[in-house]
């Protein structure tokens, strides 16, 4: 029988692990740091996708080191599942955007509260892309990204934060609200 490939989120484990040894935390750590901006791994999912992995022969526990945390290394099992995961075609993305949700259904909202629930929106788009342009600077002025991966995956969160804030800024007055209108946007 073969074994059925990783998911998504095992094959992202398998694929730090290859850096070497990480505790449960560590993977936490690291993905928010790596792949955070796209791709959300929760803290229960990280460990229970290595217990799983465990269980499958895809990692193995190494000795409990400082406050009794458990590094995992990945194996040779592991490394051939990482690397038929990585072979394949990854399916379409698929949108899953709950705010183009609750625009959906906005005229059962109260006046004003979809305008707030928008402003909000978009602040936290604007933060991560100056996030996503300071990793950037920081990159140019140590020479260049560290991977042309690691610039492909950050080249996108830039591309895709600045299509939002222009999507934002280009929303009817009926769901930002009067106040809400940026200046310099065609606006009357």
């Amino acid at each position: 029988m073969t074994p059925r490939p990783p998911n998504a989120t095992a094959a992202s484990l398998l694929g730090f692990l290859h850096d070497g040894p990480m505790t449960g935390w560590d993977l936490v750590q690291t993905a928010e740091a790596r792949i955070g901006g796209f791709w959300s791994l929760s803290p229960s999912q990280v460990y229970r996708e290595l217990a799983a992995m465990a269980q499958t022969g895809l990692i193995a526990a190494e000795e409990r080191g400082p406050r009794e945390r458990r590094p995992y290394r990945i194996t040779e099992e592991g490394r051939a599942a990482f690397a038929g995961w990585v072979e394949r075609v990854p399916e379409a993305e698929t949108i899953r955007f709950p705010l183009l949700l609750t625009i959906g259904f906005g005229r059962h909202l109260a006046p004003g509260r979809l305008a707030a629930i928008v402003r909000r929106h978009r602040a936290v788009h604007a933060e991560r892309l100056a996030g996503y342009e300071a990793q950037r600077a920081a990159w140019d002025a140590a020479g260049g990204a560290p991977t042309p991966y690691a610039a492909a995956t950050l080249g996108f969160g830039i591309s895709y934060e600045r299509a939002a804030l222009e999507w934002f800024d280009g929303l009817p007055a009926e769901i930002v609200g009067d106040g809400g209108r940026r200046t310099g946007d065609g606006a009357s």
